[in-house]
C-alpha cells in the first residue's frame, strides 16, 4: 500500500505517535535480524542508531546509510563522505533549488509560509522570503532567475534580477490554476509545471471558497489570515501538466486522465527528450514530441524495496541520465530517503534518512552535492556526479 506524505501528516496525530514511539524505541535499543514488519522494522537507519545532532560521534567510512544495490552505483557514490543534517526545525520541507550565481540553496517550508536559504560559504540558514504564498517547488532558469510554485496564490512566478516578480501562469483557458506544485525548465526556454490540488488546504495553502472541492460544506473560513481579496476561488480544473512557452502562451501537455492520477514532481532527462512525472504512485516517463506534447507515457520504475513501497514526491536527473528520487516510506523506518535509478528504470542505489524525504536537488559550486529536503530537516551528501539541469 502506498503511503502518501499527506496520508502520513493527517494520520499521525498524538495518538498515532504514542502508538508508534514505543516500537521505534524498542527497535533502537534491540537491533534485530528478524523478518521485516511494521512492528519490528529491520533497521532504524543504521545499526547502532545514528545520531545526526551537532557534535555527535562521526560515522565511519564508507557511510553505512549509502547503499549499493547494483554495482553500477559504486561509480556514483564516494567512499569518504558523510550524510550530514544541515538544519532542522521546519514542518514540511520541499522544493530545494540551487543558485549557482549566489551559491546558496533555497527551499520551501510550506506550512510556515516561508522560503529558507542555506549559504554555502559558512553554512548559515536564514529566512529568505516570508510570506511566500505557501510556495512549494522551486528551480532556477538558464538565466539564473528563481521560479516558484505558489500554493496560496495558485500561480507560478519568476523573481527577476531587479527584485520584481513576474507572474508566469495563474490560469488556463480563463480558469484559475489549482495549486502549482513542481516545475522544470526546458532548454527551449519553456517552463513545465504540475498542478495538483494539494494546496487547497488550511495547512499548505488556501482552501476553496464555500462549495469548492476542499470546502464543500462551507464551514472553513477561506479568508482567515489571508490578504485582502483572497479566499474567493474554487478549484475549477483537473490536475494536469502545463507548458508555458517563451511567448507566454500556456498549453496543457499531458492531462490527469492520460497520467492515470494526479501529477506531482517533474524533471527532464539530460537531453530533454523525455519528461519524468510523479504519478500513479511512482513515476511515469514520456517522450517530449516536436509539437511540445508528451507521448508514450508509461511507468518508469518499481519503487518497492523489501516489499515496502517507497513513494516519491520529486526527483532530479544527473548528467548520466540517472534519476535521483525522494523516498517516503511512511512508518517503515529505514526505507525513507532517496532511491537512485538508472536511465532504464533499474534501482541501483539508495540513501537512508531518519525522516521521509520530499524533494532533492543538486548543488554546491561543482553541482556535485545532493541536497535532500526531508520532512522537518535539510540533509546533504557529496556524490560522484553532477546535476543535469539548472536549479
Amino acid at each position: 500500500m502506498q503511503i502518501s506524505r499527506r496520508t502520513l501528516i493527517h494520520t499521525f496525530g498524538a495518538a498515532g505517535i504514542a502508538a508508534v514511539a514505543p516500537r521505534l524505541a524498542s527497535a533502537q535499543s534491540q537491533p534485530t535480524q528478524s523478518a521485516p514488519s511494521r512492528a519490528d522494522p529491520p533497521t532504524v537507519v543504521s545499526s547502532p542508531p545514528r545520531d545526526f545532532t551537532p557534535g555527535a560521534q562521526p560515522v565511519t567510512y564508507p557511510d553505512p546509510d549509502i547503499i549499493t544495490i547494483d554495482p553500477s552505483f559504486n561509480a556514483l557514490r564516494l567512499g569518504n563522505t558523510p550524510i550530514q543534517r544541515l538544519w532542522t526545525g521546519g514542518y514540511w520541507s520541499e522544493g530545494p533549488a540551487w543558485s549557482s550565481q549566489g551559491r546558496y540553496l533555497v527551499w520551501s517550508d510550506i506550512p510556515s509560509n516561508r522560503q529558507l536559504r542555506y549559504l554555502d560559504d559558512d553554512g548559515r540558514v536564514t529566512v529568505f522570503r516570508y510570506p511566500s504564498n505557501n510556495s512549494n517547488g522551486n528551480t532556477f532558469d538558464f538565466e539564473g532567475r528563481q521560479l516558484s510554485c505558489e500554493h496560496g496564490a495558485r500561480r507560478v512566478v519568476r523573481y527577476e534580477h531587479d527584485g520584481s516578480i513576474t507572474v508566469i501562469a495563474d490560469a488556463y483557458q480563463g480558469k484559475r490554476l489549482n495549486s502549482p506544485n513542481d516545475l522544470a525548465v526546458h532548454r527551449d526556454g519553456s517552463i513545465w509545471f504540475s498542478d495538483p490540488p494539494y494546496g487547497g488546504s488550511l495547512y499548505e495553502g488556501m482552501v476553496d471558497a464555500a462549495g469548492g472541492p476542499s470546502n464543500p460544506q462551507g464551514r472553513l473560513n477561506a479568508k482567515a489570515g489571508q490578504p485582502a481579496g483572497a479566499g474567493a476561488l474554487k478549484r475549477e480544473l483537473p490536475s494536469n501538466v502545463y507548458r508555458v512557452d517563451p511567448s507566454g502562451r500556456i498549453d496543457m501537455v499531458v492531462s490527469e486522465e492520460v497520467l492515470g492520477s494526479v501529477p506531482n514532481g517533474i524533471a527532464f532527462s539530460p537531453d530533454f527528450k523525455k519528461v519524468y512525472i510523479v504519478a500513479r504512485g511512482g513515476i511515469v516517463v514520456g517522450d517530449v514530441t516536436p509539437g511540445n506534447t508528451v507521448a508514450a507515457v508509461h511507468p518508469f520504475s518499481n519503487f518497492t524495496i523489501d516489499g515496502v513501497r517507497c513513494g516519491t514526491d520529486g526527483m532530479r536527473a544527473d548528467v548520466y541520465g540517472n534519476l535521483w528520487c525522494s523516498s517516503n516510506a511512511g512508518s517503515n523506518v529505514g526505507y525513507s530517503g532517496v532511491t537512485v535509478h538508472s536511465p532504464d528504470g533499474k534501482m541501483i542505489g539508495r540513501i537512508r534518512l531518519p525522516e521521509v524525504c520530499a524533494n532533492v536537488a543538486f548543488g554546491g559550486p561543482k553541482r556535485n552535492r545532493l541536497f535532500m529536503a526531508a520532512g522537518q530537516s535539510l540533509y546533504a551528501v557529496y556524490v560522484n556526479t553532477q546535476g543535469a539541469a539548472p536549479g
